[in-house]
């Protein structure tokens, strides 16, 4: 006879659950890893085949995230690395901004009108103007879009040197009505409006070391004197210092400390005060047209 104070047996079952609790979006993390890694490493395979150009630039980036080292303006943006031309690889900055002007939009129009010689004083860029105007509007300061166009475009070039720039104004010889303006105040106010462009867009700020205006003083074409190309902006891209005293030294033929006329080419006068005093009276304004 079975007993009746036996315990009945009670059986539980549960059902099974997800089994991803202890885990969670671990797998996410594991993947974005992998992801990660490939790019890096097609990253590195992109740069090992890439210019020098672009390999200082991705270079720079991780020295100087933020571009606080130097604002150069060029497009080797970030890298911090301000170069010294000499006067063995001016030549080579020369081409280099040859090559930036020719890949310009507007190349046909400008070849024949920027001139870029190498010389004792270093490398002269000049912006010749034409009979209507070509970088600033006929008779006056202002800049024409294609002047400041150029201008920027010179700026990032030179914006990453550390050689100090001069900056000149010169017309030619055709007169004013209005004797209040003359060449004198044209001729500079071109060559600060130059200066102010460019530093606003690239040049380092105490990069220029003079603005000067020499009115028709040093005519391109002597024999030419109201030729429009006489009208013109040069900006000279300086050898370094040392390089400017050892040329002194070697009695090398520096024509810009001799000439005293204010009649040479590009020359620069050894006593600006009596040169001025020389120069002044034979100033005329120049021509609107």
């Amino acid at each position: 006879m079975p007993a009746t104070n036996q315990q009945p047996i009670i059986i539980i079952k549960k059902k099974g659950g997800h089994h991803g609790g202890h885990h969670g979006g671990a797998w996410k993390v594991a993947y974005a890893d992998f992801v990660t890694a490939m790019m890096a490493l097609f990253i590195v395979l992109w740069l090992m085949h890439a210019s020098p150009e672009v390999q200082r630039a991705v270079g720079g980036y991780f020295k100087d995230p933020a571009g606080l080292s130097s604002q150069t303006g060029t497009n080797i943006a970030g890298s911090g690395q301000n170069l010294t031309i000499t006067k063995e690889n001016m030549e080579k900055l020369k081409e280099k901004i040859a090559q930036a002007i020719r890949k310009s939009p507007e190349f046909q129009k400008l070849k024949d009108n920027v001139e870029m010689t190498v010389t004792n004083e270093g490398l002269r860029i000049e912006l010749l103007e034409t009979a209507k105007g070509m970088f600033f509007e006929s008779g006056s300061p202002i800049p024409t879009q294609t002047g400041k166009d150029l201008l920027i475009q010179l700026a990032m070039q030179l914006g990453a040197m550390k050689n100090p720039l001069l900056m000149e104004g010169h017309t030619d010889s055709q007169r004013y009505e209005n004797s209040n303006y003359t060449n004198w105040e044209l001729s500079a106010d071109r060559a600060n409006a130059a200066r102010r462009i460019m530093q606003t867009n690239g040049l380092q700020p105490a990069q220029v070391a003079q603005v000067r205006g020499f009115a028709d003083q040093r005519l391109r074409l002597a024999d030419k004197p109201t030729d429009p190309s006489n009208r013109r902006v040069s900006i000279i891209v300086q050898y370094p210092n040392s390089e400017l005293a050892q040329l002194v030294e070697d009695k090398h033929p520096l024509k810009l400390e001799k000439d005293t006329s204010g009649k040479g080419s590009g020359d620069k006068p050894k006593d600006p005060k009596s040169a001025e005093k020389a120069s002044a009276p034979k100033a005329s304004p120049e021509h609107h047209g």
